[in-house]
């Protein structure tokens, strides 16, 4: 794993080298293939959700293979939730999550992800992140921004976070570093994937449903 370079070096080429290829990897998996895993990640969500009504959930629009869960967005503010979108405000800072009601107007963002014309900044009680890789302890391999890390570590309180992907993004280890923040649990098309290894969140004012872990 790129041995001739300094140990900070190394795990930063080793990380990049897994990104591009599972990225590539999920991108070769057929479209219809996919839908079907959306599906099946959509369905294990809610059984961990249960009763979505009032919720605030960010969740995200679907770039370079990820998950397209956009139905089941639609499906949660049907059942009586809100839905929020990630924004990028500033390099280095935390995420916000702007409010994303049906029918909202989009425009481009950072790297061109859709976001809400006139949403306003929310505070999520459940965060949908959507991950390149991840490991059994929850950890999250994205795409290097380090968004989501800064995120979770400057919430307070934090939301209950699950990171879903698909199954074969699963890694032994993305060699956590001082500024990694794990997930509370990760979603594949195979039904809950990693938890991390602490007691997953307790949400102050979001409680899981039957399958509360």
């Amino acid at each position: 794993m790129h041995d001739d370079l300094p140990d900070e070096r190394r795990w930063a080429a080793w990380r990049n080298t897994e990104r591009r290829r599972l990225i590539a990897e999920r991108l070769a998996v057929p479209a219809s293939v996919r839908r079907r895993h959306a599906l099946r990640i959509g369905a294990a969500l809610d059984s961990l959700l249960g009763d979505v009504a009032d919720l605030l959930v960010a969740v995200y629009w679907p770039i370079r293979g990820e998950p397209d869960l956009r139905s089941w967005i639609d499906s949660l503010r049907a059942r009586g939730a809100r839905c929020a979108l990630p924004v990028v405000v500033a390099r280095d800072a935390p995420l916000e999550f702007h409010d994303w009601p049906p029918g909202a107007r989009l425009k481009p963002g950072v790297w061109r992800i859709p976001v809400p014309v006139d949403g306003v900044p929310v505070v999520p009680q459940v965060v949908v992140a959507p991950v390149v890789g991840f490991d059994r302890d929850a950890y999250r391999l994205g795409y290097g921004g380090g968004f989501y890390d800064r995120t979770l570590a400057a919430a307070n309180p934090r939301p209950c976070v699950i990171g879903v992907g698909y199954a074969a993004a699963e890694l032994p280890s993305i060699l956590p570093q001082p500024h990694d923040v794990p997930m509370d649990l990760v979603v594949t098309e195979l039904g809950t994937a990693a938890a991390r290894s602490q007691r997953p969140t307790g949400c102050p004012t979001f409680r899981m449903g039957a399958q509360n872990p």
